[in-house]
């Protein structure tokens, strides 16, 4: 059984939001031709308290880019974004939801960030995604979404390690690249691991088979 995982596709991680990320709403298009061809499908959405530990402005002195130690954990400082039950925490206009059957939230734990849509960044908490994978007899995982070289690559990384076949859809990915080629090493950290990056094109073309 095979599922595809929408990875934080909200408005403040495209043109306009508060963290965007460059052409983030070009990909709402090809994940919505995609979704038919899954048996399963499940949104991440990221879904911070106002008092996150992870937003700069929650910090004296620092700025968005810095580096802190956040229970143990070394934390990049982002801009706020994703407050729960702002318009920047809700999905991108266009993405067909009544496609979604499950949306899985994280980071709302103020202590700790949660890039993937499996764990806590420290691995410490689960988000009940595997379970609910497990449970439908999900074996293979197609992950897509923003951002390639954050919470992408770290819900495609922990997908492998919870025994799941994992696919990342490139073209159905954008990244940060917080540093110049940050994408390009995403990928081939995620490949060495053995994700495997495809185009949407071939998910397409073997449905038609």
């Amino acid at each position: 059984m095979k599922a595809l995982i929408l990875v934080d596709i909200q408005n403040d991680f495209c043109p306009g939001g508060a963290l965007p990320v460059p052409e983030g709403d070009k990909i709402v298009p090809v994940v919505n031709e995609l979704m038919p061809h899954f048996d399963l499908v499940v949104a991440t959405q990221d879904w911070h308290p106002r008092d996150h530990g992870s937003f700069a402005a929650n910090h004296s002195g620092k700025k968005p880019g810095d580096v802190v130690e956040l229970n143990g954990l070394q934390q990049i400082l982002w801009p706020a974004h994703c407050v729960q039950g702002s318009p920047g925490a809700a999905f991108r206009k266009g993405l067909d939801l009544s496609r979604v059957d499950k949306i899985v939230q994280k980071g709302t734990d103020p202590g700790v960030d949660s890039y993937s849509g499996f764990f806590d960044n420290g691995g410490r908490k689960a988000t009940g995604l595997g379970d609910y994978l497990k449970e439908r007899g999900v074996s293979d995982v197609y992950v897509c979404g923003l951002a390639t070289d954050y919470c992408v690559k770290f819900t495609a990384l922990d997908a492998v390690k919870l025994g799941f076949r994992t696919w990342v859809v490139e073209d159905a990915c954008r990244g940060v690249e917080l540093r110049p080629g940050d994408v390009g090493k995403a990928k081939r950290q995620m490949r060495s691991r053995g994700v495997t990056v495809i185009a949407s094109e071939s998910i397409l073309e073997e449905s038609m088979r």
